[in-house]
């Protein structure tokens, strides 16, 4: 994984949460935060928040008088989650990265992370760092994206980057938000970290997009995927919203993508 793989700044997190929330991240939210309220945790720990979209699907679950703290490795993405998150007293805010969490051992009942591992470097430090603060008996609830073959719209919008740049076509879906789905090393990685009782579950889900340029926009402008598209040319994305031509790289992507999504 690049280091612009984790860079969430600029626009991006507040296209990430307008495009990319609802087109797939909203329905395993419900179902993530209906999961860890059914444990009934006083004390959680969210790593990776992004958006905040696990935050504000939560809060309405927590018990009275739990503690929610939210964290981010990208304060961007903490900052713009803050804003759409109704106040509450459970919630406090936090910049912390999950391979080297500033809290103090056996401090939470539940750690959860959705859609955040892969971007961990060191997913191990991720892993031992969940265990350390985590109470006896606690538990880590997280999620990541199957392979990205069994994900039409990033497979689709990485297949047509690669023919808009076919001598360096940008990788970033496969390489990190769908690199990491081998349900054996995830156990191992799991158990060498001193966790035990690893149970994985495989869910599917049909996200369903209002047109060829929600995608399009969603990955392109929405993700570090705008940075690799930015790197390899000078037509990016979006410079400033007066301007003609910002729109035209994606729309490119939109135009490849119709076709596709025509016939799904």
């Amino acid at each position: 994984m690049s280091e612009a793989d984790k860079v969430f700044a600029g626009s991006i997190p507040k296209n990430y949460d307008r495009y990319l929330v609802p087109l797939i991240f909203e329905g395993f939210a419900e179902d993530f935060a209906q999961r860890v309220a059914s444990l009934s945790p006083n004390t959680v720990l969210e790593t990776a928040a992004g958006s905040g979209v696990v935050t504000r699907a939560l809060t309405p679950k927590l018990l009275p008088n739990a503690s929610h703290i939210v964290t981010d490795l990208n304060q961007p993405m903490l900052d713009y989650a803050a804003t759409r998150q109704v106040a509450d007293n459970r919630i406090s805010w936090r910049k912390a990265d999950a391979q080297a969490l500033p809290f103090e051992d056996a401090a939470f009942d539940l750690v959860c992370c959705q859609f955040g591992v892969m971007f961990f470097p060191d997913r191990q430090s991720g892993y031992r760092e969940a265990k350390r603060v985590l109470k006896s008996g606690g538990c880590f609830l997280f999620n990541v994206w199957d392979r990205i073959e069994e994900n039409v719209f990033a497979n689709d919008v990485t297949n047509a980057l690669a023919q808009v740049f076919p001598n360096d076509p940008p990788r970033f879906l496969a390489r990190t938000p769908h690199g990491y789905h081998d349900t054996a090393l995830i156990r191992s990685e799991l158990e060498k970290a001193g966790f035990s009782n690893v149970v994985i579950e495989t869910r599917a889900e049909q996200s369903r997009a209002s047109s060829p340029r929600h995608p399009a926009v969603a990955y392109c402008q929405g993700t570090p995927l705008r940075n690799e598209i930015e790197a390899r040319d000078a037509d990016k994305p979006e410079a400033a919203p007066t301007t003609p031509r910002p729109r035209s790289r994606t729309d490119t992507e939109a135009a490849r993508l119709l076709p596709k999504f025509k016939h799904t």
